[in-house]
Order: structure tokens, then sequence, then C-alpha cells
């Protein structure tokens, strides 16, 4: 007779699982006391009762000092499935604590694409230690990857994946996955590939499509063409496009012969999407990334490249302000409107160039759209200059009682918007073309034109109508 379960459990239940959205505060207090009281048994403890996943949110919110001091406190906490899961600035703050071997006992436990990103972050001191351990096979499929650029595919690529001679049955496919070693497999799949006898995959399999097939079928029956190929020199944006565009959740990794070599999984792309998303969202702010642990020294120092430049534009506009300070001087009004003018270029401006940055990245801009693309933001440009020229012309009259000082803000709040819609999206676009990054340097020209061109097109539309 089945036991009658309590209502409260199952909610209690559904509590501990949802709770990973939020970082557990009390266990980074928990671990915080414990580095400070050099108690290896409570640091350790603190993180082995959570999942991988969420004892990195709590290393992450450690300093880098707390880091490397729980690291090296309790190193047995940070297993292959925690250093996975670690932030690339917490994870070079952990392994600069452990020693070769712990690393190395560290990487026979992760999958193949997160040993590799552990082995990059190494210092090649460290790096020849930890690799000098490891078994001579996973030793010599690390540094073969390494091989690869940084930001190429084959970093991605895991070793273990699953495949099946196209005559055989679903069956035979079971059988042959229930008796492969496990070292052989990779923790995580859900396709398994079909390939010909030249090992060139021609199919894959769903595990789902598996599930439901009888024994006697064959492969071919449930197989699906493939829909997509990476090649492990390609780029990381290239083929976590190619998983966007198709939903892939996994696509196999073909050799310049075509052969099978690998796979990449679509938790490793999420991690691309984040991070390039991430990139580029600093890049339009002006800043690098910086991680929590960093110190105040590190954190002005990625900042102030950027705020220099910033300055040389600003001083750049005020020269432009300069060549016209006899008219400022003798109609004050004009310093009063003149950062209107340029404010509103500026935003402008910086809403077109999000726009066109996010589409350029995504790929929605193309050769047969580009020029519906630019009309369009020049004709936004165009209509909200009329729009907010027809705002602030009356509210300059009222204010400083002059129809030609009216007509002279309605003007140039029309120009400058115009000219803000085609900076957003033709200096991207021609820093792409330049083989630049839009996201990293399109917001330097686009706020430095608007306003330059603000502050030149209204003081030099008040010389020529007011004096």
């Amino acid at each position: 007779m089945s036991e009658n379960k309590n209502p409260r459990d199952n909610a209690s239940t559904t509590e501990e699982l949802t709770r990973g959205v939020h970082v557990d505060t009390q266990v980074v207090d928990e671990v915080r006391i414990a580095v400070a009281q050099r108690d290896a048994t409570g640091v350790g403890k603190a993180l082995d009762e959570l999942d991988p996943a969420d004892a990195a949110d709590v290393v992450e919110q450690l300093s880098a000092n707390e880091t490397q001091a729980a690291a090296r406190l309790a190193p047995e906490a940070f297993g292959g499935d925690v250093l996975a899961e670690l932030s690339d600035d917490a994870l070079e703050d952990v392994v600069e604590s452990l020693n070769p071997t712990q690393i190395a006992d560290a990487i026979n436990d992760m999958e193949f694409d997160d040993a590799v990103q552990l082995i990059e972050e190494l210092g090649e001191r460290l790096r020849d230690g930890v690799l000098s351990i490891l078994e001579p096979g996973i030793r010599d499929s690390i540094k073969n990857s390494l091989k690869f650029e940084e930001d190429s595919a084959g970093r991605l690529m895991q070793r273990e994946f699953v495949t099946a001679p196209q005559f055989w049955t679903v069956g035979q496919l079971i059988d042959h996955v229930r008796k492969a070693p496990p070292d052989t497999l990779p923790e995580i799949f859900y396709e398994v590939y079909v390939v010909d006898p030249a090992f060139h995959p021609i199919g894959s399999v769903a595990l789902s499509s598996l599930l439901r097939a009888k024994p006697a079928t064959t492969l071919t029956e449930v197989m699906a063409p493939l829909r997509a190929v990476v090649t492990p020199q390609m780029d990381q944006e290239d083929a976590a496009y190619l998983f966007e565009k198709y939903d892939l959740p996994s696509a196999p990794v073909v050799d310049a012969e075509g052969r099978l070599t690998g796979m990449i999984m679509v938790d490793d792309i999420v991690e691309v999407l984040q991070e390039e998303h991430t990139e580029d969202m600093l890049a339009l702010a002006g800043v690098n990334e910086a991680g929590l642990a960093d110190t105040i020294l590190e954190t002005v120092r990625s900042r102030v490249p950027w705020l220099a430049i910033n300055l040389g534009t600003a001083i750049l506009a005020s020269g432009v302000i300069a060549m016209f300070s006899d008219i400022i001087a003798k109609i004050v009004a004009l310093a009063v409107l003149a950062p209107i003018v340029a404010s509103m270029g500026g935003n402008a401006g910086t809403q077109g160039l999000a726009v066109a940055v996010r589409a350029i990245a995504s790929r929605d801009i193309t050769s047969a759209n580009v020029r519906r693309i630019i009309l369009r933001e020049i004709t936004a440009g165009l209509i909200n200059g009329l729009i907010f020229a027809a705002i602030m012309g009356p509210i300059a009259y009222l204010w400083f009682h002059s129809v030609l000082l009216s007509v002279v803000i309605g003007a140039a709040m029309l120009i400058n918007l115009l000219i803000a819609g085609l900076a957003g999206i033709l200096v991207p676009l021609g820093l792409k073309k330049l083989g630049a990054d839009p996201a990293v340097a399109s917001s330097v020209f686009v706020t430095t034109a608007t306003d330059v061109i603000g502050f030149f097109v209204f003081l030099g539309l008040a010389t020529l109508i007011l004096l």
C-alpha cells in the first residue's frame, strides 16, 4: 500500500530545485568565514553540498584572494565538474592555487572540450607539468586541439561521439552503446552519426527516434539528413550561427577530407553566444570585460583607454564650439540650446547603431536587403528630425521670443537627426567592410559625428541667419 505524500514535501522539493536562479548568499558567507578561519573542512562542506553549477556561482562571488585561499584549503572541492562551470577569471584564480596532479585529476573527470579550455588558462610551465601527467592518448588529443586558433570551432570540439554504419539496425546500435566502455562515450549526447565506410557522416539519428523505433528497423529508415557540418578551422561565431539557423542540438566536426573527427554540443555554443553578446554590449559602452573579482587597478586600466579616446573626441567638439565663440558671446541663448542639438543627435545615432550592430552580428543584414535598411534608417532619421524640429522650434520661441532662433534650432535638429540616422547604419557597415569589429569602434565615430556636426550646423546656421 503506497504512502500518501504531504503536499508540503513536494513544495519544498520544488523550492529547492528552483533556487538555482539566485546565488545562495548564505553559502557565500559560509565560505568566506571558513576561508577567513582557514577552515578547510568548512570550505569543502559548503561547496560539496551544492550542484557544481551552484558551487561555481558561489566561487565567482568571492574576491581573487578568497578564491585562491579556498582552492588551497579544499582542492578536492574543485573537481572537474566545478571547474567546467567557472568563468575564465575565477578559473584562472583557482588553477593558480592547485598543483599539476590536482589539475590533471580534474581534467580526467571533464568532457574533452572543457579540458581543452582548462589547459588554455594555464601558464606554459604549469601546462607542461599537467600534460606530462595525463595519459598519452588524452595528452596528444589536447595538444592537437590547442593547435587550432583560440576562437575556432576546433577548441569546442569533443572527441567522444557515437557513430554507426548505415547498414546497422536500431537494435544493433543500442546494444553497441550499452556494451561500449564508458570512457569512449560522451557523458551526454543527443544524436548518433551514421557514417559511410570512409567515415564520412551521411546522416544523424536522434535518440528520440531510436526510442520510438523497433529493434529490427534499419538506421537508414530513421536517419535524418545532415543539415550542417562544422570544420575545426571555422570561427566559433560561424558555428554558432549554424546552430541558431538550423536549431541544432549538436553538429559533427569534419576534417579537410570530410571525415568525422568530433562533435560540438549546443551547451558549448550557448556559452559562445553569451560571450559574443556580452562583448558586443560592453564594446558599445566603451568598456572591456571585467570580472567581479578584478582589483580596482585592473578595472581602472580596462576603462582608461576608451575614456582617453572620448576625451579626444570631446576636445574636438569643443574646438568646433570655439570656432563660433564670437557669436556665442553675442547671443547667449546659443550656449543654452547647442547641447540639446548634440544630445538628440547622439541619442538617435546610438539607437540606430545598437540596431545595426545587432543585425550585423545576427547576420540579418545581407547584400540583398542592405539598401532597403539604409533607406529605412535615413527615412526614420528624417521623420524624427521633422517631429523634434516641430517640437523644439516652438519651445525655443516661448523661451527666447525669437522666430529666427526657432528656425535655426529646428533646422539644426532636422539635419543632425538625419546625420545620426546615416551614421548609425553606415559607420558599422563601413567598419564591417574594412574587417573591423563594428561593436568596438562604431560608438566613437557615431558620437563624434553627431556632436561635431550638431554643433557645427547649429552654430553655423546661427551665424548665417542671426548676424
